[in-house]
């Protein structure tokens, strides 16, 4: 399935129907007055935030939505059938602004929400609305009005828990193919990942949580280059972010060089995304071989203030304690389990053996 998370699309609603001039012709009754009936109401065009829609593919090929008009009064008193209202769904963490002015309009985040983007015309007033003692026969009656038209843009921004950002083959897809049972598309070359990717994370008996895979930042990013802006709105909307780091990058050059870049691109874009907590997650760790190397990175890392884990998405190392670390933050409230790994005291790191390699892991001085 195409993902599509911008549109523009046009939504028309429906015509009032027009009043009827009738008048009463009946035997027997030799002065029937005006019997003309009312039109019916334009349809709306409602927009509703749906789980089953995970992107806005379905504005991608049709441009123009337009809801069904009311028909027209009839006479004996019988008013016009109201049109039928359209409802187009759209997924949670839809946008709507509108097209001319960029105004927001309507932010749809709650499944089952809705909001009328267009109102339907109201029926006319049939000619038996208009009798009085001074007019008795009134021969006319109202049209009815047309539908609003509307020039709508739709954004969409995933709605997520946790975020996984960082530079390109850092090992986000892998990471949430790891933990979840999303399917990204997986590759050694830059890019590999083009489209966010949901997943759905259950980590014991804790209540489960939506993690996004980012396409990955490059310099500049917040300007447009690479994948630019059209993915860092979805970080927005997140929780948490988990940083991660290619720890072979790290220790090419100055260890917190990979994390500046894409820090400085997140806070360039938006200040919101500033104050959202982070993890630090320094992946690949089975292809490193050097300790006093990796017991440098570390070090670097722990100096930022934010939890640090070392893992291997690929070998699966790592991975409970970094889970039991986002289910702490994210479900303060529950329960979890402490697993063998979490030794120590607060605020240290925590080093547990796992064959050749070490985890390290730097809980905050809150857990």
């Amino acid at each position: 399935m195409k993902f599509v998370d911008e549109v523009k699309t046009r939504v028309v609603a429906g015509n009032g129907g027009q009043g009827c001039v009738s008048f009463r012709r009946e035997k027997y009754v030799p002065k029937g007055g005006p019997d003309g009936g009312d039109g019916g109401w334009g349809g709306d065009v409602v927009l509703e935030a749906s789980e089953r829609k995970h992107t806005l593919l379905d504005f991608h090929f049709r441009h123009e939505f337009k809801a069904t008009s009311g028909t027209h009064g009839q006479g004996r008193n019988r008013h016009g059938r109201s049109g039928r209202d359209l409802i187009l769904e759209v997924p949670p963490g839809t946008i709507v602004r509108d097209a001319q002015s960029g105004e927001m309009l309507a932010d749809l985040v709650t499944p089952g929400q809705r909001w009328v983007a267009a109102k339907g015309g109201r029926g006319g007033k049939g000619n038996a609305h208009f009798t009085s003692s001074t007019m008795r026969v009134p021969r006319f009656a109202q049209p009815g009005e047309k539908g609003e038209a509307r020039e709508l843009v739709l954004e969409l921004r995933l709605m997520a828990d946790v975020g996984l950002v960082g530079l390109p083959n850092a090992g986000k897809s892998t990471l949430i193919a790891a933990v979840s049972s999303a399917r990204p598309k997986i590759a050694a070359y830059p890019f590999t990942t083009i489209v966010p990717n949901l997943g759905v994370v259950c980590y014991r008996d804790a209540t489960p949580f939506v993690m996004a895979d980012i396409p990955g930042l490059i310099s500049g990013a917040h300007l447009g280059a690479g994948l630019g802006t059209r993915f860092l709105r979805h970080i927005e909307r997140t929780r948490l972010l988990v940083h991660l780091i290619d720890i072979h990058e790290a220790a090419a050059g100055d260890p917190l060089d990979p994390y500046r870049l894409v820090e400085t691109e997140l806070q360039s874009y938006s200040e919101a995304i500033q104050g959202k907590p982070r993890v630090i997650a320094l992946n690949k760790i089975d292809l490193l071989t050097e300790p006093d190397l990796l017991d440098r990175i570390v070090a670097s890392y722990q100096q930022t203030g934010h939890p640090v884990v070392l893992l291997s998405a690929l070998k699966g190392q790592g991975l409970d304690l970094l889970l039991q670390l986002l289910t702490r933050l994210l479900l303060p409230s529950e329960q979890v389990e402490p697993s063998e790994a979490e030794v120590g005291a607060e605020g240290e790191a925590i080093r547990v053996e796992e064959g050749a390699n070490a985890s390290f892991s730097r809980l905050g001085s809150g857990e």
